[in-house]
């Protein structure tokens, strides 16, 4: 007996009955948006912004491990007039990983002083940094949702606390391109000391086209190997020879191969950054008194000196996203100052507060500043108890981050931390604003910045963070 076969009678139930092959036919038409996005020739092409935005690059000058509030940017008096007693109950409970319910307030050692003409107060640590303070907008009331240096890491680079999403690098790269044909869009300079305990998954491209991955330097002198021509090869044969590369690779490469294509894109910026590479690592073409103000050349400054410094060059060469990291390898390597705050400070800001400045000033006497976001910060802050007896443990509830140049209001203090520093308590900011205002800068909305992703369209903001309207 033949199956009973009945009709659409109206209009309604034709779409009832259609809607999912609608759905299909939207969802192909979004991705095929991004796919012809991605594919208008060379996908790291300069793109317009949303909007016009005041900054065209970032420097963000990650001080890995989390440098202490307390010693930095953030005095607080009542620290010292409570040292060795436990915390009065009206301050609330926050956890922390080591720090126990009998640990007992630290006090800090560091003197605090009123700098330029904005009269902000500066921790001792950084003199250098208080000479540029009038840049600066001071962010006291910064906040996290982690407290392990992992998820904390992944949090401040990605907006998540789990690895396999784009970091902040990646996401700007997508939305703006690059500047620059002959060098890499988004740079990472790590440490020498080695790597951090959320490796590199936190400064990568995520579930991004493998393009807008970062170019990770190699510590050193050297950050970059065979950069030079091999002795007898020409310019002419080298082309020759990524030309035929290139030929062998497309011939062979799937539509949707992003890995593979990623890996094409490498092999021609290779080749071009053959031919202007090697003039912008090459240093000794700074006058004496730019190396001298960056502190090359001598200890403990001479290799935060060299990578802040060549921050400097490549922003001048397009590259749009850089990080700088200070802090690599286990504990005291890193501004993570579990046993002596003072010894790990003293040594960690020694190495780095000169060169901060240096970048600042640098900046701006070549009329850069205004066009390159500077972002200062690290994963957490340091708690107001002691950890065995000298040193502080992680606190991601109130920290300081600042930002400089690319539009910010400088010489302002936003938001603040409570008496002891515990928690943040005016103007809280969190990382996804922080987010939120990076892009804002770059004339990035956090809601056009987006990518279908698992069905569902990502942004590096989460849910929705606030641009932070006071500095800018």
């Amino acid at each position: 007996m033949a199956e009973h076969v009945r009709f659409t009678r109206n209009r309604r139930e034709f779409l009832t009955d259609a809607f999912c092959g609608f759905g299909s036919l939207a969802f192909a038409s979004m991705m095929a948006e991004e796919k012809a996005r991605a594919a208008r020739g060379n996908p790291l092409e300069a793109k317009p912004a949303h909007f016009s935005g005041r900054a065209k690059n970032v420097i963000f000058l990650f001080m890995a491990g989390g440098p202490s509030h307390l010693e930095t940017f953030d005095p607080k008096p009542l620290l010292n007039e409570l040292h060795g007693q436990k915390r009065p109950k009206e301050f609330g409970e926050v956890k922390y990983q080591f720090v126990t319910t009998e640990a007992k307030i630290l006090g800090t050692k560091r003197t605090f002083k009123r700098y330029g003409k904005s009269g902000i107060e500066v921790s001792d640590l950084f003199p250098h940094q208080a000479q540029v303070v009038d840049e600066l907008a001071i962010l006291r009331s910064c906040h996290g949702d982690m407290v392990v240096h992992s998820a904390a890491q992944y949090q401040l680079f990605t907006g998540r606390i789990i690895p396999g999403f784009p970091s902040m690098g990646s996401w700007v790269v997508y939305g703006l391109g690059n500047e620059s044909h002959s060098m890499p869009s988004y740079v990472v300079m790590p440490d020498p000391d080695g790597a951090l305990e959320a490796g590199q998954p936190m400064y990568m491209h995520g579930f991004l086209p493998a393009v807008y991955q970062p170019t990770m330097f190699r510590p050193g002198k050297k950050p970059i190997l065979n950069l030079d021509l091999p002795p007898g090869v020409s310019h002419d044969q080298r082309q020759k020879t990524v030309n035929l590369i290139r030929g062998l690779n497309e011939a062979n490469m799937l539509p949707d191969d992003d890995e593979f294509a990623a890996r094409v894109s490498a092999y021609d910026l290779a080749f071009k950054m053959q031919t202007e590479a090697p003039e912008v690592f090459d240093l000794k073409k700074e006058s004496p008194g730019t190396l001298e103000l960056y502190g090359v050349g001598k200890e403990p400054t001479d290799d935060y000196g060299r990578r802040c410094l060549l921050a400097r060059r490549l922003v001048e060469k397009g590259v749009r996203f850089i990080t700088v990291v200070s802090g690599g390898g286990p504990g005291n390597l890193q501004w993570d100052a579990h046993d002596d705050i003072e010894e790990n400070h003293i040594r960690m800001a020694a190495q780095t507060d000169q060169p901060v400045a240096a970048l600042i000033m640098d900046l701006k006497q070549r009329g850069l500043l205004d066009e390159t976001l500077v972002v200062w910060g690290g994963e957490f802050g340091r708690s107001p108890e002691a950890q065995g007896g000298r040193g502080r443990d992680h606190h991601n509830t109130g920290f300081t981050m600042w930002m400089a140049g690319g539009g910010v209001k400088g010489g302002q203090v936003v938001g603040a931390t409570d008496a002891i520093g515990l928690r943040a308590v005016e103007n809280p900011v969190h990382f996804r604003d922080v987010h939120t205002t990076i892009l804002n800068q770059l004339g990035l909305n956090q809601d056009g910045l987006s990518f279908m992703h698992l069905g569902r369209k990502e942004r590096l903001t989460e849910v929705q963070g606030r641009v932070i309207k006071e500095i800018v």
